[in-house]
């Protein structure tokens, strides 16, 4: 009897790495060709077996038991986490549990890009079109939401984050609220607008908001970011020297038309947006300015130009002078606008 219980437990010993190879062997991907993913739910409170048993059930897995075994050695065992999971035939065991285990849960999230330039109005119909928002809902939420944002500090008026929503590419869960959506627009505006922004603002003696009105301005004005710089001098200047801006932008904000060439009659409609009109800044942003607005709108070139016009070069580019008089001649030579 004693010789046969040695002999049955050498045979045991023999076998298992035979039954470590097969249990391996099990934990192979059940079809390596097939990327196509499924949405696996793992309920709270989920047990390994019980895990086990939902990727067999969806054809994830090739055994239960060797899964189990697989979880244990990586000693992941009980610490796989509940939420939603996009899994795959192509995946070993291994690699669903890790990502079980490590909570990679899947979001159903959209993207969306607001350009720099963009009005409240346009961002509106963008989010609409993209079927992100709801007008109504999000006209509520932009007119009258109480939003606590230092840079919104005495800013009062008719849709009073013009200027404010950052150009940018976001990516939100689908389903976000009107709310939400915004406020990861102005987060971002908070994240680029440093605390020393805040700091040079107050040197140039101006206000937070009339910065943002000038980069705006800026923003609308430029298309080649070496100019934004000699751009703002231009502007700062004028505003030094209480001229008026005359600045083509704020007549299109008004027309809420962007033409390429306004006429006479444009230049004479009424409204405190008219710098054709009315010295100094409009009473509020045009647009919203990207990074490199706001920085030029702080930070101008150190310059004594008064005027600037396009060139004949058609890629955006300005002729910069300080008189009058070389403005026409650069007119001429540009065919300026």
């Amino acid at each position: 009897m004693k010789k046969i219980y040695i002999i049955a437990l050498l045979a045991m010993v023999l076998l298992l790495p035979g039954c470590a190879t097969i249990l391996e062997k099990y934990n192979e991907p059940v079809n390596p060709e097939n990327t196509d993913e499924i949405l696996v739910a793992v309920p709270k409170g989920a047990s390994t077996t019980s895990i086990a048993n939902l990727l067999l059930e969806h054809e994830l897995i090739q055994n239960v038991n060797a899964f189990k075994a697989k979880a244990k050695t990586l000693e992941l065992d009980g610490k796989m986490k509940a939420g939603d999971y996009m899994l795959s035939q192509s995946m070993s065991s291994e690699a669903i549990i890790r990502k079980i285990a490590s909570g990679e849960v899947y979001e159903d999230n959209v993207k969306f890009t607001i350009p720099e330039g963009f009005e409240t109005r346009q961002i509106i119909d963008k989010l609409v079109e993209e079927g992100i928002a709801d007008r109504e809902a999000l006209i509520q939420v932009l007119e009258n939401e109480p939003f606590e944002y230092p840079f919104l500090e005495n800013v009062d008026r008719s849709y009073r984050l013009e200027g404010y929503l950052f150009p940018d590419t976001y990516i939100v869960k689908r389903g976000s609220s009107e709310k939400e959506i915004v406020s990861k627009m102005l987060n971002r505006f908070n994240e680029i607008f440093k605390p020393e922004y805040y700091d040079r603002a107050k040197a140039l003696d101006m206000s937070v908001d009339e910065v943002v009105t000038l980069a705006s301005i800026i923003e609308r004005e430029t298309k080649l970011a070496e100019e934004r710089p000699v751009v703002s001098s231009v502007f700062h200047n004028r505003i030094d020297q209480k001229m008026m801006l005359q600045s083509c932008a704020t007549i299109q904000y008004v027309l809420k038309e962007r033409k390429d060439r306004l006429t006479y009659d444009d230049l004479e409609i009424v409204s405190p947006f008219n710098t054709y009109q009315h010295a100094g800044l409009t009473p509020a942003p045009i647009a919203s300015p990207g990074e490199q607005s706001i920085i030029a709108a702080l930070y101008p070139a150190d310059t004594n130009y008064l005027y600037f016009v396009t060139t004949e070069k058609n890629d955006g580019s300005h002729y910069f002078n300080e008189t009058l008089a070389g403005h026409n001649r650069d007119k001429e030579k540009g065919k300026g606008n």
